[in-house]
């Protein structure tokens, strides 16, 4: 909330910094990235604190309150209310205090920290045969205190409730300073010790629920996703007792702070089946819910049409789409049967066939109309499924034009027999204003996340969402629904309580909230005495911003604004954490180790966002706190792929250090590294000199001294016997393909292009070589310029290339190289940076060697002959980009051509290296750190026997250097099982 005299934020951070143990962040780039969450708005915090204990909170707390500042204690930062913005000392949970106390099997219990994140604790319970059912699509990064501050539900809700409904008791910290326990009492209190210094406050909450009884009953919407306002009906009178946890629970951080968390657990869901029901129109899907249900599913998720079309667009969502869409619906309704017994789920899921039949749709049939049933039995299929349903929000989100599907009417909800009338009443609201929603989520319990599409940077879209949300919760109001039916009140709707549950119960909310934090210490303006939710100036976009031209290296294609869609794309950040996530995929290495929000894409987005619309001062995109921002981002592009709303961090660091290579300049170690291609001939000829730096006793440390070099990591070695073709041996104009030598293994390990070259001879194909057409050196892909900023000298490098490998491209051929992240550049920066000298069509036929051999093969046109091998398992560790392009598989498949091989591919995020980061002195303790997040561990208790395969010359390096194990290319794989035929 705005307030009426500025803290001495100095004087505050000198006091937090005396008495806490944890972080302190008051620099503006550190305020900025807690500024947002998932929601539309943005309040800059006074700053940061990120305990290392309780004890850390307590103090904070206490300087907080004796300073008169507000605080809010915040997890994941995924809230869509604006509940985790304010103007106040944000108090970061998610870092240190996130530990799993305590798990009682017999009980099916669980004691836990409020930023212990949902997929972390079910990991931890899945021995005991349990799990944590309030299964919401953020679990791979919401924490436990942000999901019962919330009161959030899941997928689920149908059989397991919300939150409130498994959580057992909370030990909390009050607004003033004092500890109290919050679980079930009677309601006389009898049990609780008559010496406990909480329970006159226990006994007043407690009046107020049998003196507001009759309102309570009367303004509090009897459906299970009711989560607005207090819980005060947890208060009512009971013979089984009232739990005041529940108090606590959806209550946003404004009574008080969670220290531990009691939860009921559940058996895990052993066994389950899918039914993904497709209908011809959305009226029909919404009006077919209420009769589903009576099959007594674990869940209904609805999908649009416009989450499906925009699935398809998304590389990592379109193949698993195509899966289980048939045709063109207008809607589908994933239906989930999870009982114990598989034969009872699939007697359902036959019965769910029937019923659709019944309601009159089946394919093939002249009779029905067009829709039916697609059966997912497999587990792996299910959960690709499930999986694009989780990423719902960030799907909708991918739209790349200003005006965005806009969360402040999504979380209405009403009884299922009204849920056809409602949701067609409310797309004719929608569409009077001249916009049109998405739909998707929780049929199951009439909650569906809609969003109309507005664009929030001009006046008239922001009178838009006004308009629509008050027709709207009248709308709701009719139907006697609610208005909060799942992630929470926060700014955008406690506005309404006052309509919603009538001005006797708003002042039962003021008087709990006054009674239990008098001086509004805790996240005020959330659920009593909120600002507008259309207030201006508390948008992500307030009326003043502005981001003017800057210069940007690429061409951002399909974004709007500034700097080619530079703007765009870096407004394509939504801030709803999937980059947070701890386990699965790549993104965000850095952020696994560090577990810092710098270190994230989403809070490098935020940076920027800030930076080129000039809120963070005059020159900050160039700045040393913007270079800090991006120091650990080590450009391995599993944002390019994973992040569903395509957030590309590597290509916009690119970016970043061009600006500020123009700008200051670039270190002796970055031109050393830029300029690695221009000067590797001669020092090739000098291999045996330059070796001596990991020979001679302190040469190291003064490379590290004068360069930067890690003294601590031993550099890659030079070869004489440089990769040098014969490039009269075969012309390219007769060349079924052509060989690109990247610098890397040219210089560094040239038995792998030699074992290429042989492979590719061996298999009956022509083979030419990428030969410079003029002067001797040879080409290059321009990766190491594009990692200093160098753009310009990195687009001089692809022209070279370019020029010689173009025609053989135009004629059909193709162009093979070894290097994921040199041949995968002319895929993607190459088309960016170029614009109409190349592009992506051309791209597509530079190939991985592993590609090439998996398309001839699959084509029928690859014959090596190949024998088995000394040993039989081979590990395989993909490199980033191969990950990022989908292009691992290939390498699976060239290996599985070898007879008697079990390849067994390794699943791990960044191994660390990439590139120079691992050699650099400030970022070698990092990159090792990174590695032991999975991959060598799997390595070292790898068989010594195994092959370790690995297409990345710094994935190599890295895991010889950390383990002592020798990795391969897949080149010198085939090379060895097609020598002796």
């Amino acid at each position: 909330m705005s307030r009426t005299h500025q803290p001495d934020t100095e004087g505050l951070e000198r006091q937090l910094s005396r008495a806490i143990e944890g972080e302190i962040l008051f620099d503006k780039f550190s305020r900025g990235r807690y500024a947002t969450d998932a929601s539309i708005y943005q309040m800059m915090p006074l700053g940061v604190v990120i305990p290392r204990t309780i004890a850390d909170v307590e103090a904070t707390l206490a300087i907080a309150r004796e300073a008169g500042v507000p605080v809010l204690p915040r997890g994941g930062g995924t809230s869509q209310s604006g509940q985790t913005v304010n103007e106040a000392i944000v108090i970061d949970l998610s870092k240190h205090l996130n530990k799993l106390i305590e798990v009682d099997p017999e009980a099916r219990t669980a004691v836990v920290e409020p930023g212990l994140v949902l997929d972390t604790l079910n990991d931890h319970l899945k021995p005991h045969g349990l799990w944590y059912p309030v299964d919401v699509s953020t679990s791979s990064r919401c924490t436990l205190g942000g999901m019962t501050a919330n009161n959030s539900c899941g997928a689920r809700s149908i059989r397991y409730g919300t939150s409130r409904d498994n959580v057992l008791a909370i030990d909390a910290i009050l607004a003033n300073g004092r500890r109290a326990r919050f679980a079930q009492v009677e309601t006389n209190l009898q049990g609780l010790n008559e010496a406990d210094p909480n329970r006159e406050l226990f006994r007043d909450l407690l009046a107020l629920g049998s003196r507001e009884a009759e309102e309570i009953r009367l303004r509090f919407p009897d459906i299970i996703r009711r989560v607005g306002g207090y819980n005060v009906d947890s208060l009512l009178p009971n013979a089984k007792g009232n739990n005041l946890a529940h108090l606590l629970v959806g209550s946003e951080g404004t009574l008080a702070l969670s220290e531990r968390i009691t939860l009921k657990l559940s058996p895990i869901l052993s066994s389950k089946v899918l039914g993904v029901c497709h209908f011809p129109t959305f009226y029909e899907a919404m009006d077919a819910t209420q009769h589903l249900v009576k099959l007594d599913p674990t869940a209904v998720e609805l999908v649009d049409s416009n989450m499906i079309e925009l699935g398809r667009k998304i590389a990592m969502f379109k193949p698993i789409v195509d899966a289980f869409v048939r045709g063109e619906p207008a809607a589908l309704l994933i239906v989930e049967f999870a009982e114990p017994d598989q034969n009872e789920n699939l007697k359902r899921l036959d019965a769910l066939e029937d019923l659709m039949a019944d309601l009159g749709f089946r394919w093939g049939d002249p009779g029905k109309k067009d829709g039916g049933v697609v059966r997912a039995i497999d587990p792996e299929f299910q959960k690709q499924i499930i999986e694009v349903r989780k990423q719902g929000l960030n799907i909708m989100m991918s739209m790349k034009s200003e005006g965005k599907p806009v969360s402040f009417v999504e979380d209405c909800a009403v009884e299922l027999k009204d849920l056809a009338e409602y949701t067609d009443r409310l797309t004719g609201i929608f569409r009077k204003h001249d916009t049109d929603g998405t739909w998707y989520a929780h049929a199951s319990v009439g909650t569906l996340h809609v969003r109309p599409v507005l664009n929030l940077k001009l006046d008239t879209g922001v009178k838009q969402m006004r308009a629509i949300a008050e027709e709207a919760f009248e709308l709701v109001r009719n139907y006697r629904g609610s208005h909060s039916g799942e992630h929470g009140d926060g700014i955008v709707r406690s506005e309404f309580h006052r309509t919603m549950f009538g001005e006797r119960m708003v002042e039962n909310f003021n008087w709990v909230k006054d009674r239990m934090d008098p001086d509004g210490l805790l996240n005020p303006g959330k659920i009593v005495r909120p600002p507008r939710m259309d207030d201006r100036n508390l948008l992500r976009y307030a009326p003043e911003y502005n981001v003017p031209e800057i210069q940007s290296a690429f061409t951002w294609s399909g974004h709007y604004g500034s700097g080619r869609g530079f703007q765009g794309a870096v407004e394509m950040c939504n801030n709803n954490g999937a980059c947070r996530k701890l386990k699965d995929g790549v993104m965000c290495p850095s952020y696994r180790v560090t577990r810092n929000e710098r270190d994230l894409v989403r809070g490098r987005a935020n940076s920027l966002r800030l930076a080129i619309s000039g809120q963070l001062g005059p020159n900050a995109l160039t700045s040393d706190a913007m270079a800090e921002t991006m120091k650990l981002c080590v450009s391995c592009k599993a944002c390019r792929r994973e992040c569903p709303t395509g957030v590309d961090m590597a290509k916009m660091k690119i970016d970043v250090s061009a600006a500020r290579a123009k700008r200051h300049g670039l270190s002796l170690r970055d031109r050393m590294v830029a300029y690695l291609p221009h000067y590797a001939q001669k020092a090739s000829r000098a291999a045996g000199l330059l070796n001596l730096r990991d020979r001679i006793p302190g040469a190291a440390w003064i490379s590290e001294r004068v360069v930067g070099m890690s003294a601590a990591r031993p550099l890659p070695q030079w070869r004489t016997d440089v990769f040098e073709p014969d490039e009269y041996e075969t012309s390219p104009a007769d060349a079924d393909v052509l060989l690109f030598a990247d610098t890397f293994n040219r210089y560094f390990e040239p038995d792998n292009l030699r074992a290429a070259e042989a492979v590719l001879k061996r298999a009956g194909f022509q083979v030419a070589h990428a030969t410079p057409l003029t002067g001797s050196r040879p080409l290059c892909c321009g990766r190491t310029f594009l990692s200093a900023g160098l753009t310009d000298q990195a687009a001089e490098e692809m022209r070279r290339t370019i020029e010689v490998i173009k025609p053989i491209l135009e004629r059909g051929g193709y162009v093979v190289g070894l290097e994921p992240s040199c041949l995968l550049t002319f895929r993607d920066e190459a088309p960016a940076l170029l614009g109409a000298e190349w592009n992506e069509e051309l791209g597509a036929r530079v190939l991985l060697f592993e590609e090439f051999i998996a398309r001839k093969h699959a084509e029928g046109s690859f014959e090596l002959k190949l024998s088995s091998l000394p040993v039989s398992r081979a590990l395989l560790h993909g490199h980033c980009h191969q990950k990022a392009f989908n292009v691992v598989s290939p390498v699976q498949q060239t290996l599985k051509l070898i007879p008697d091989l079990e390849v067994e591919l390794i699943q791990t995020s960044c191994c660390g290296m990439a590139g120079a980061f691992g050699y650099q002195a400030e970022t070698y303790e990092i990159s090792r750190a990174m590695g032991e997040l999975s991959l060598m561990p799997r390595i070292r208790e790898a068989p010594t026997d195994a092959i370790v395969v690995a297409d990345g010359t710094s994935c190599r390096h890295q895991i010889v250097d950390m383990t002592g194990r020798e990795a391969v290319h897949v080149a010198q794989v085939l090379y060895s099982a097609s020598n002796n035929v």
